[in-house]
C-alpha cells in the first residue's frame, strides 16, 4: 500500500482515538457532576481512556514514526474538534451545550 494512504490512514485512527478520549472525557464530566461517587467515576474513565488510547496508539504506528506522528496529528485535530462541538454558552443567563456550534 502507498505510504501515503498508510499515513492518511493513522490520520484518521487518531481521529477516532481523539475522539473516544475527549468525547469520553467531556461524558464523564457531564455524569460526574451529579454522580454520587465522582472520584470512581473520573478515576476508571481515565484509565479506561488511557488504555484505549495508548493500545490504539501502539497498533496503528506498527513501530513506524511516521504512523505515529499521524496518528498524534489526528488525535490533537480531534481534540480540537470535540472541543468546539461541546463548547458552553452562557446565552440568555442558563448554561447549555452548543452543538457543532462555532
Amino acid at each position: 500500500m502507498n505510504e501515503v494512504w498508510i499515513i492518511l490512514l493513522a490520520l484518521l485512527a487518531g481521529v477516532l482515538l481523539g475522539t473516544i478520549f475527549f468525547g469520553g472525557l467531556w461524558w464523564t464530566v457531564e455524569k460526574g457532576l451529579s454522580s454520587k461517587q465522582p472520584a470512581v467515576l473520573f478515576a476508571g474513565s481515565m484509565l479506561l481512556r488511557t488504555a484505549v488510547a495508548l493500545t490504539g496508539f501502539y497498533y496503528v504506528s506498527h513501530g513506524d514514526w511516521r504512523r505515529l506522528a499521524g496518528c498524534l496529528i489526528g488525535f490533537v485535530l480531534a481534540r480540537s474538534a470535540v472541543t468546539r462541538f461541546t463548547r458552553v454558552s452562557t446565552e440568555s443567563g442558563a448554561l447549555r451545550i452548543e452543538r457543532g456550534g462555532v
